[in-house]
């Protein structure tokens, strides 16, 4: 139903106003009334009349003076007057009354059928006259939005294509006044080389009838410097309807964008190819001085000679532990690093992290201690490798900063729901702890307590920068406490699901010595001088026959000449590496030679050059530094097959 119509009676009479609110009985209009014109003009100034039934004859103020009044107030002077009279209806009155703005009049005695007619059209025409004011007042309001928008606002001919109407932002966006754009092709203000397109995309809106399309191009300013615009089309009508948005500074930061994310990625693959590179050139002669090292050990040695090459033991293993450091730190940045989950006695896990450094705390005098709560299930689904890592690290760092007093390592378990318990490890020691100003910095990369702790006590400063990703990979909380002088407490808590005992795994029988290979022949591919003895003397040891080359493509000749069991060939070789060997052998060479075992003998750490070694047709990768003993489980296996 629409909104009631005002109107308001005023005549000095109260049994007039009754009579024409009977008459004016509707659901449409509401009805004010009063006897004094005074009142009458305090009702109209305050609500929205549209329509007046007045009486000529009143004794405070006639309908004629009534009416002046109305008209001459802006608020109320489009109210639509009709005068009720009994006087003559003399044409001098009714000129009178028009003259004064009336728009009818009504002669008393009232007709009941020519009233309602009569108010009913004022009252359409009153509703007409509300609709046209709303109406204007909604194109006034536009045509401000449209004057003041940043954005060039125009109209264009469907037909022609050309501006009929376009606001003052193209002055500010392309350079050009108004009038010098109205009556022109909209096409001509695209550059040439988006013309053809432009042109298209518009025939497609008229010939498809689409009522909104959005078209990106670049249109030439004043100064023929091209900007970058978002043109928003509407069809109707037979025109069309621009709004057009200068995106340059948009499009000039998303191609920054673009062009930093390129020089990331430029720099992201230059830094993996400098750690693989630096893997395998760093990797590979460790694996020498350790496989060396394990030689020299079951050769006869003095005393002098076994503490000289303990000390090398030690001395490559750290330097092992500083270069998978460098790489674990730079998995984790490049989210290349695994977690690899499996049910472990976690008490196990713990004890041997504990072993395994009481007697570094013994050499130390250090008290270490241990203690695991009893309430924790004897399985969990844990990253063995990963928790012995973070273990080893914080407790390491414990007793190296501990020059008296204790370490203890405490594992309690805090909350259990469903299958799925929390853990709480603490790591406290009574050390020479960290300022409180440096506690954030010192599981930053490189980043010590002090700026002389590393001249002090050595370490690269990695140690707790991959402790603390590794525990937020793990989905963990680390924090720590400390005070300068009385030590540090480390405590991370993280939840781990409880595991059923798994499946007894075949123990091997153990001997003293590994079993050798009778009747082997195997090819050895390796660059590298020191590994190429190391190898030899393994192998030899196990009675293999052994053949040496330095690179793929002598692989190649050696495979066409001979018949191996097996290849151990190395990824990164001169002329021609590993993986093309591989591939070359797996699709060139016949049967059986084509199905030859390869174990990659790889220095590489990162997942996909593994994979890539596998995907070449390698059967296995043993990276390097290896011990004897997994080269001789692989060979088993792979050798088994045959």
């Amino acid at each position: 139903m629409p909104t009631p119509i005002n109107v308001l009676i005023v005549d000095d009479r109260q049994e007039n106003i009754i009579a024409l609110e009977a008459l004016l009985d509707r659901n449409d209009i509401k009805i004010f009334s009063t006897t004094s014109p005074n009142d009458a003009l305090k009702i109209a100034w305050e609500n929205n009349i549209a329509i007046a039934l007045v009486d000529v004859q009143m004794p405070e103020m006639d309908g004629f003076e009534f009416v002046e009044m109305l008209k001459s107030n802006p608020r109320t002077k489009d109210i639509l007057v009709l005068f009720v009279t009994a006087i003559s209806k003399e044409t001098r009155y009714a000129v009178k009354g028009l003259g004064v703005g009336a728009v009818d009049y009504l002669y008393k005695p009232l007709d009941p059928y020519i009233t309602s007619a009569k108010v009913d059209s004022f009252i359409q025409l009153a509703r007409a006259q509300a609709d046209l004011k709303l109406k204007n007042e909604e194109l006034e309001n536009y045509a401000m939005v449209v004057k003041n928008s940043a954005d060039i606002i125009c109209t264009v001919d469907a037909e022609t294509l050309r501006i009929k109407t376009i606001n003052p932002a193209v002055e500010t966006i392309l350079g050009y006044r108004q009038t010098e754009l109205i009556g022109k092709s909209i096409v001509d203000r695209v550059v040439d080389e988006d013309r053809a397109t432009f042109r298209k995309r518009l025939g497609d809106i008229l010939k498809e009838n689409l009522t909104m399309s959005v078209l990106d191009c670049q249109f030439a300013t004043f100064s023929k410097n091209p900007i970058s615009v978002e043109c928003r089309v509407a069809y109707r009508n037979k025109m069309l309807f621009f709004n057009i948005n200068d995106v340059s500074p948009q499009k000039s930061y998303e191609n920054q964008l673009i062009k930093s994310k390129e020089a990331a990625e430029i720099g992201k693959k230059a830094k993996e190819t400098f750690l693989a590179n630096m893997s395998h050139e760093l990797r590979t002669p460790i694996n020498g001085i350790i496989g060396i090292t394990s030689l020299l050990r079951k050769t006869p040695l003095t005393d002098q000679q076994n503490g000289m090459v303990d000390m090398l033991d030690v001395s490559s293993q750290s330097l092992l532990g500083v270069i998978n450091d460098v790489l674990d730190i730079s998995k984790i940045d490049a989210g290349k690093f695994s977690i690899i989950r499996s049910p472990k006695k976690i008490r196990d896990l713990v004890q041997s992290a504990y072993r395994l450094l009481k007697f570094k705390a013994d050499e130390e005098h250090i008290e270490f201690f241990l203690h695991v709560d009893n309430e924790i299930p004897e399985y969990l689904i844990v990253d063995s490798l990963r928790l012995n890592q973070i273990l080893m690290n914080l407790l390491s760092n414990a007793i190296k900063f501990t020059k008296r007093g204790h370490v203890k390592l405490n594992v309690t378990q805090l909350a259990k729901e469903s299958d799925k318990v929390k853990l709480q490890f603490i790591v406290e020691d009574t050390g020479i702890g960290i300022p409180k100003h440096r506690l954030n910095d010192i599981f930053e990369s490189f980043e010590q307590a002090d700026d002389d702790t590393a001249n002090k006590y050595g370490g690269t400063g990695l140690g707790l920068a991959i402790v603390k990703k590794l525990i937020e990979l793990k989905g963990g909380e680390l924090t720590v406490d400390s005070r300068i002088g009385k030590g540090s407490i480390f405590t991370f808590t993280n939840w781990y699901t409880v595991a059923a005992k798994p499946a007894e795994e075949a123990v091997k029988k153990a001997t003293s010595e590994l079993a050798p290979f009778e009747g082997i022949s195997i090819l050895v591919a390796e660059d590298n001088l020191v590994n190429q003895f190391m190898l030899s003397k393994i192998l030899n040891d196990w009675k293999v026959k052994v053949e040496m080359v330095n690179n793929g493509h002598k692989v190649l000749d050696k495979l066409k000449e001979n018949n191996y069991d097996l290849i151990l060939m190395d990824t990164h070789m001169p002329e021609m590496n590993g993986y093309q060997a591989a591939r070359k052998i797996r699709i060139d060479f016949e049967e059986p030679k084509r199905s030859i075992p390869i174990i990659s003998l790889s220095a590489a750490t990162f997942d996909h050059e593994q994979q890539e070694a596998l995907a070449s047709g390698m059967n296995d990768v043993l990276s390097k530094p290896f011990v004897p003993a997994q080269l001789h489980e692989k060979m088993e296996r792979l050798l088994s097959r045959i």
